[in-house]
């Protein structure tokens, strides 16, 4: 996630934060002070893990509370709690990275950021213990002669663009649909749905952290990830359906264009074109693209191969060739310069992403919505494992880049 100033989001959202910079990992209940413990410094980077558990109450433990200044590996791990979903690094209310959608039982997760000496706390909403202090002690040292540092700075800066053209061009898109929802033309509404829905995902990770001038990143109402890309799982009663996923049920379930459907596609146009304008200000560093990149294939193992994302469209193979292709231009990007870090890492990545590409041009379909076949029941059963199995032989050495490009 890139550098632009933000605040703390609500526990049950999976996406928001307000203006200010983030970066998240997480925790509640240390279990040490020094980095001299299992996150002690290893080389040129400290490791710290976070496990989350429910023993009787949902708890965050982290592994030591203080680390000397540069590159943090943070692994989080939920063994056994519902409650604690996500884990953020905090400094001043200002969040330094994350991980979302922490089921238990799944596998061990991992993100890396370069941070400075100062005081921190490691933020997990739900548990009994939301926040523990985490210093930092020292100094960055500088990275400046390194030519694999300048590259990587270089493809940061490059993504940045690339970030910039894809929510302009959702833009672009989602006003589309609005006229057609407007002019009541069903077929031609759900085309554009379908249509505008990969420009989201293409960077979902980088961009799920902005809340309206006014509201506090707690509040669902003026969180622009929650009022863009909120799904019934994760509805807020308080504030209601909004965004991508109410048009579509309106679209898909109730076959219907109703004057409620016309106000949700405006407030969509209305919220997409405020995100367009607040996005150019975000700032990256290489480390919070490979961060993304790993973000966006976890997105896919949690919510894409489920059916869980489009559970009225079934375009779920859209959004998961979405996610993948965000993923590969964040890495893309990073590729000059880690091509000199780890030439042998950066081919195994890549052909990783070539395989990954195969698996889903298998699934292309000119003829459904979005160019890819529908993810329903039939679909799912049959293809749902062999996916996620291609999507985590590529997830495993992608989760190695943070750490690789943050010691540049």
């Amino acid at each position: 996630m890139p550098f632009v100033e933000r605040t703390v989001r609500p526990v049950t959202v999976l996406g928001a934060l307000g203006i200010v910079s983030v970066l998240a990992l997480a925790g509640c209940a240390a279990n040490s002070s020094s980095a001299s413990d299992d996150a002690s410094a290893s080389g040129k980077v400290s490791r710290v893990s976070i496990t989350l558990t429910n023993d009787g109450s949902d708890r965050c433990a982290v592994s030591t509370t203080e680390v000397p200044a540069g590159p943090v590996t943070f692994t989080v791990e939920n063994k056994s709690s519902t409650a604690i979903t996500e884990v953020e690094l905090l400094q001043d209310q200002r969040i330094f990275g994350e991980k979302e959608n922490l089921a238990p039982g799944l596998d061990a997760v991992r993100f890396t950021a370069t941070l400075g000496g100062g005081k921190y706390q490691v933020y997990c909403p739900g548990a009994e213990h939301e926040l523990t202090d985490f210093t930092v002690t020292g100094k960055v040292a500088s990275t400046a002669d390194s030519s694999a540092a300048s590259l990587l700075k270089s493809g940061a800066t490059g993504y940045a663009a690339y970030v910039d053209g894809q929510v302009t061009d959702m833009v672009t898109a989602v006003q589309q649909l609005q006229r057609d929802v407007d002019a009541g033309d069903l077929d031609a509404a759900k085309r554009d749905y379908a249509d505008a829905r990969p420009y989201y995902e293409h960077v979902e990770s980088d961009v799920d952290g902005f809340v309206k001038k006014g509201f506090t990143a707690t509040d669902n109402a003026g969180n622009l990830d929650y009022l863009i890309d909120m799904r019934e799982s994760n509805l807020d009663p308080a504030v209601g359906w909004s965004g991508f996923h109410a048009v579509e049920r309106d679209l898909f379930q109730a076959g219907a264009i109703t004057d409620t459907t016309k106000k949700t596609a405006a407030d969509l146009t209305a919220n997409v074109e405020l995100l367009a304008k607040l996005v150019p200000t975000l700032h990256y560093k290489p480390e919070d693209l490979a961060n993304g990149a790993a973000g966006l294939l976890e997105e896919v193992q949690s919510n894409k191969i489920t059916g869980e994302e489009e559970a009225y469209s079934h375009i779920d193979l859209v959004d998961l060739a979405a996610n993948v292709e965000g993923a590969r231009q964040a890495f893309a990007y990073l590729k000059p310069g880690l091509t000199k870090l780890d030439p042998t890492l950066t081919a195994q990545i890549a052909k990783q992403f070539d395989q990954t590409n195969t698996t889903m041009d298998g699934f292309r379909n000119a003829g459904d919505l979005g160019g890819f076949d529908s993810w329903d029941d039939a679909t799912k059963s049959a293809h749902a494992n062999e996916v996620s199995q291609r999507v985590q032989a590529l997830q495993d050495p992608l989760s190695r880049l943070a750490e690789k490009v943050a010691t540049a």
